[in-house]
């Protein structure tokens, strides 16, 4: 007989140990090791049966075991300094706090959020890389405010078949068994999001509190009675349902996210975000809520368009267009048109918003970055691959003044790295993570304490490895007495390369098996043995992953190789953390460029692994030659069967000739020198970069300050700026037919134009209804290509000499001869407003009509 309904009973705590459930409550406890230590305290044994989970360690210990620590001075001091520090880190000045006009407040949305194994919300990279943004903006003192999805099955967790298939598992989540806090108002009842849906249905949703630091993290759960069957659903799985399910959960993540940041405002006195950032499309809709806001507060359409696009930060994390969430235009019209429609956003509006190539779809990050002044991708190489995926939304402009720019990204020290090697920094170089200085320091740490590290963490690894492998192969239907060979499988003396990651085709990964015997000759090498970690989840839809799973457990099946190749199931933070800790060297092999960015490389590198990898995402950006390996890409082969060829017998052979000679290395004292130069060079050359601290920093200044000042000035005065900027963008789209530029000369070209001498352009510009303030006139020049293109060209404002009364104007500027060879210029013409942040922003541009408007040359 099953239970109708599961809740959990929470312990009472004895008043002397009240300070346990303020620490139990906020996760700074994951990244925290003095904190976890006393939670061990509470006892031991069970604190690792719970899998250090706090919530249910004071869930499952005993009243007897309380009142002992209740008269325990010793644990009552460390839990009264455990309290003092929490209360100290979420109250004093940091970094944040020193800058000045900094914003008040960001709202951070996504759909999902790793923040620690306890709290099972999130599929992969993304969600990592959100609770590795929210944890560095606690330790900054960046005043987020997150918002999520409270799904009651998480994503899945992840079993083996005898036959080695994947089999996917949805364990029910009690929000009263996890580390959150109910919203209620100042009734003491929960409060609830309510968001209209088509048929005159409503969807409702109360609001969890985890508090992450200093960041508070709002999940919204539609686990409520005041829904019906089906909406109550929409919060039942990360990524699961049909196409309307995805939908009506991106409408409560983008809308009701909007409505739950306000109502938590109202209640705790948080300051009301000024900025709002969209982590990826799926959280888009929130613009259309802010819109909604204002035009209800009397802006027209186009008025609050523009002051929501000015505080909104949008950022792409896809590669391909097969990534981005696309739904039917009619099923949008359905939820915002008809008897469910906004009286003040109309849903042509809001169609036109999501417009693509297909006009049968409504593009959800198109949506984001329409609304959204400021765009960037999450590596230099994904930003190219963007601007490239996405440059439709600006025709007439060269790719390199698309307006999406890139912050690479970076993760979560604290986190990620061994305990072993954040007290060896706190030792020895005490501002190593916190403030990132120092890193050439490294170089003065003996070689041995590294290594004795590096020894410890892989010895972990392989220990835990054989838990894990031992309780798949019983899942699987082996009995104990099968299991004898589990004791000997790996070796914590073995070279070890890890593999770990979502099991999309493009990550390939079986590149691996291209060739099976010389994988198992490396292997099984007598001299320099090699051991493989794996691990990784296909989504459940995706047959074509799990056949790659089935291949690499077939494989690793194998009694020859078994002991030095496993496939580790269930893939979660707590082995995430265990492989970028233990693995020596970390395999990444995507097709390039289809990996935006990838972070594992990142962790490993933190721990002093070594990356071999494609040269895709952020290794594309910072290997240097020396911190690790680049596997050689076969771009110009279109077959992608021998592309893959190519390219896995490239990383064969740097496994044999490169990889493993350097490991066992090891003249004289048994240390491998050779190899202990490259993993100090890495540390002291990525540190710095990697740590999500240097990615938060870069939001903040390049992206959340300027949205937060541009938001503030078109909000100034009753929204009087915004109204006037928009005014202004309607006036210039409509005379923008009549702007030409009718003709263009240079004067001091000469016979044989010379290198570091200069031309004089002039250029008469018909700007039809406009005024020369409401445009900017340029000269672009530089280097020409074979079909009369400009390479990479240069802009040089061409300043206003006369007008006249027809409308004409004359321009008039100096372009610099700056380099040899082919040399070309044409003159262009685009919107100016101070308020425009980027040429490109209007998507407006007037260039010569006839090709003789450009003029090439040869400079000597």
């Amino acid at each position: 007989m099953r239970a109708i309904r599961r809740f959990t009973v929470r312990t009472v705590l004895p008043a002397e140990l009240a300070a346990l459930g303020e620490l139990v409550h906020n996760l700074r406890w994951s990244w925290h090791p003095e904190t976890m230590d006393l939670f061990s305290e509470v006892d031991a044994g069970l604190w690792e049966r719970v899998g250090h989970d706090p919530v249910a360690l004071l869930g499952a210990v005993t009243p007897a075991r309380l009142s002992e620590l209740a008269a325990d001075r010793r644990f009552l001091r460390r839990l009264a300094d455990a309290a003092d520090d929490l209360r100290e880190y979420m109250t004093s000045p940091r970094w944040y706090q020193t800058l000045p006009d900094a914003a008040r407040a960001i709202a951070y949305f996504s759909p999902e959020y790793g923040i620690a194994a306890a709290l099972p919300q999130y599929s992969g990279g993304l969600g990592i890389l959100a609770g590795d943004h929210l944890k560095a903006a606690s330790d900054l003192g960046v005043p987020i405010l997150a918002v999520g999805l409270l799904y009651r099955h998480g994503y899945f967790t992840q079993s083996l078949s005898p036959e080695g298939w994947q089999q996917e598992h949805y364990p029910s989540l009690d929000a009263g068994g996890l580390p959150l806090t109910l919203l209620k108002d100042a009734d003491d009842a929960p409060v609830k999001i309510r968001i209209g849906l088509p048929d005159e249905r409503m969807l409702h949703a109360q609001v969890w509190v985890a508090q992450v630091g200093r960041v508070p993290l709002l999940l919204l759960d539609s686990d409520v009675a005041d829904n019906d069957t089906a909406a109550r659903d929409v919060t039942d799985r990360l990524y699961g349902g049909g196409t309307d399910h995805r939908l009506m959960q991106e409408l409560l993540l983008g809308v009701g996210g909007v409505r739950a940041i306000r109502a938590y405002c109202k209640i705790t006195g948080h300051a009301e975000p000024e900025v709002f950032h969209t982590n990826e499309g799926h959280a888009g809709f929130l613009g259309l809520e802010r819109i909604r806001e204002l035009t209800e507060a009397r802006l027209s359409f186009d008025e609050a368009w523009e002051a929501v696009r000015a505080g909104t930060v949008f950022t792409t994390h896809t590669p391909v267009p097969a990534g981005i969430d696309r739904f039917p235009v009619e099923m949008i019209a359905r939820h915002f048109g008809g008897s469910n429609a906004w009286p003040t956003v109309p849903v042509d509006r809001i169609l036109a918003l999501g417009a693509e190539s297909d006009p049968q779809r409504f593009n959800m990050a198109v949506m984001g970055m329409r609304l959204a002044q400021r765009v960037n991708g999450v590596s230099r190489l994904h930003g190219e691959v963007s601007r490239e995926m996405f440059k439709g939304l600006w025709p007439g402009f060269d790719l390199d003044e698309v307006p999406i720019g890139s912050i690479t990204n970076g993760v979560h020290a604290p986190t990620w790295v061994g305990r072993e090697f954040m007290e060896l920094a706190d030792r020895e170089l005490p501002s190593l993570i916190e403030r990132a200085r120092g890193w050439d320091g490294i170089q003065k740490i003996p070689d041995g304490d590294i290594w004795q590290i590096r020894g410890t963490l892989r010895r972990q690894l392989v220990e835990g490895a054989r838990v894990r492998l031992r309780r798949s192969w019983r899942e699987r239907g082996a009995s104990d007495a099968e299991l004898g060979w589990i004791d000997d499988a790996l070796d914590p003396d073995v070279l070890t390369i890890g593999f770990a990651r979502r099991v999309p085709s493009y990550k390939r990964l079986t590149l691996m098996l291209r060739d099976p015997e010389r994988l198992t000759e490396l292997l099984l090498d007598p001299d320099k043995p090699v051991q493989i970690v794996i691990a990784g989840k296909a989504h459940p839809a995706d047959e074509g992953g799990k056949k790659l799973i089935q291949q690499i457990v077939k494989f690793a099946d194998q009694q020859k190789v078994r002991h030095r190749i496993v496939f580790l199931p269930d893939y979660d933070m707590a082995l995430g953390r265990l492989m970028v800790q233990g693995c020596d060297v970390w395999l990444n092999n995507p097709l390039r460029p289809l990996e935006a960015s990838g972070t594992s490389g990142m962790k490993s590198a933190l721990n002093g692994g070594l990356n071999l990898s494609i040269r895709d995402g952020w290794w594309d950006e910072w290997y240097d030659g020396s911190n690790g390996w680049a596997i050689p890409t076969a771009d110009g082969v279109a077959d992608t069967d021998r592309r893959d060829e190519l390219e896995a017998a490239a990383l064969y052979d740097l496994i044999e000739h490169e990889v493993s000679d350097r490991f066992y290395d090891r003249p004289g004292d048994g240390l491998p020198r050779r190899w202990m130069e490259m993993v100090k060079h890495t540390l002291a050359s990525l540190g710095p970069k990697v740590l999500a601290g240097r990615m938060l920093r870069d939001y903040v200044v390049t992206l959340y300050n300027p949205a937060a000042g541009a938001a503030r000035a078109l909000s100034a005065d009753g929204y009087a700026p915004a109204k006037a900027f928009a005014a202004w963008r309607l006036r210039v789209a409509k005379a923008w037919p009549g702007v030409r530029v009718e003709h263009a000369e240079a004067t001091g070209v000469g016979d044989t134009p010379e290198v570091g001498s200069s031309i004089e352009l002039h250029a008469t510009i018909a700007l039809g209804d406009l005024e020369a303030a409401d445009v900017r006139v340029e000269a672009v020049y530089g280097r020409v290509g074979p079909h009369d293109e400009l390479v990479r060209p240069a802009y040089a404002k061409l300043e206003m000499a006369s007008a006249e009364d027809d409308g004409r104007a004359h321009f008039t500027g100096v372009v610099p001869l700056d380099h040899t060879g082919a040399f070309g210029y044409t003159v262009r013409v685009v919107p100016h407003h101070p308020l425009v942040v980027t040429p490109a922003e209007l998507g407006l541009i007037t260039v010569p009509e006839e090709p003789a408007g450009m003029t090439n040359g040869t400079l000597r």
